[in-house]
């Protein structure tokens, strides 16, 4: 069942928002090659987090059988999501996607990003930039009367166009009170299709593109998944809010 927020409930999400962006651009920029380690990624953003008021979303989720075990995920170039923070030290070249969720006063935002790690081939730095391009496409037509189809047929053709597999397995999801909520978003389909989009309704949009083929893989840890060529894998995610004026972007630091 979809839940539509009143604009205060909204603005909630908002402030959750602004903790949440504030920990992704402080924990991407402590980032030091042949130093940082995954670990250390994850103790920084679960200090910055707790230290504005908010709870780490992810740290202790269990949506079925297994428990995740850290504040946030970091998944390193093949992995597409859900990778456990380790001890493995982040290396010029690398790509590292960091993926946050923060409750704060009652109320979840979820985002995502993928960041360079020192210098990264030309094929890498596309890679993000095609992805990154493609949720802000997607965000563009969460608008009162698209549908969800809208938003996953844009993402999917930005995707395929520019040569890149999109992961199927995998889909974007509403939040508020709770950090999954209805409906599912995914990043492929038909436009004009599933849930039509009103006023109040806020959900994650969050295209995962890998740079070969679209298939994955769960690793032996059950929550690390992986392209399962081996090749690169970017990640970007933004709560949005549909709003009479148009999509507003939850997780930002800016107004």
């Amino acid at each position: 069942m979809i839940t539509y927020k009143k604009p205060a409930e909204i603005a909630l999400m908002r402030e959750s928002g602004r903790v949440l962006a504030r920990t992704m651009r402080l924990t991407a920029e402590s980032i030091v090659p042949g130093k940082t380690t995954l670990l250390d990624l994850n103790d920084l953003a679960d200090k910055l987090i707790r230290e504005k008021g908010g709870i780490p979303s992810f740290l202790g989720y269990k949506p079925g059988k297994f428990v995740y075990p850290a504040s946030i995920c970091t998944s390193l170039n093949e992995e597409v999501v859900h990778g456990i923070p380790d001890d493995r030290t982040l290396q010029s070249g690398d790509i590292i996607s960091l993926d946050f969720g923060v409750i704060l006063n009652g109320w979840h935002s979820d985002s995502a990003w993928t960041f360079a790690v020192g210098d990264i081939s030309d094929e890498a730095r596309r890679l993000m930039s095609v992805t990154k391009e493609s949720l802000m496409q997607g965000i563009a037509r969460a608008k009162v009367g698209n549908t969800v189809g809208d938003i996953a047929s844009t993402i999917q053709a930005y995707v395929e166009k520019n040569g890149y597999g999109i992961v199927r397995e995998l889909v974007g999801h509403g939040i508020g009170r709770s950090l999954h909520e209805d409906p599912q978003v995914p990043n492929f389909g038909r436009a004009g299709k599933g849930p039509v989009l009103k006023e109040g309704m806020t959900f994650c949009i969050e295209p995962m593109v890998n740079m070969g083929s679209p298939k994955v893989f769960t690793k032996d840890d059950d929550w690390t998944v992986v392209a399962a060529d081996g090749k690169l894998s970017a990640h970007f995610e933004h709560t949005v809010a549909v709003t009479r004026d148009g999509p507003m972007i939850l997780t930002t630091e800016e107004d």
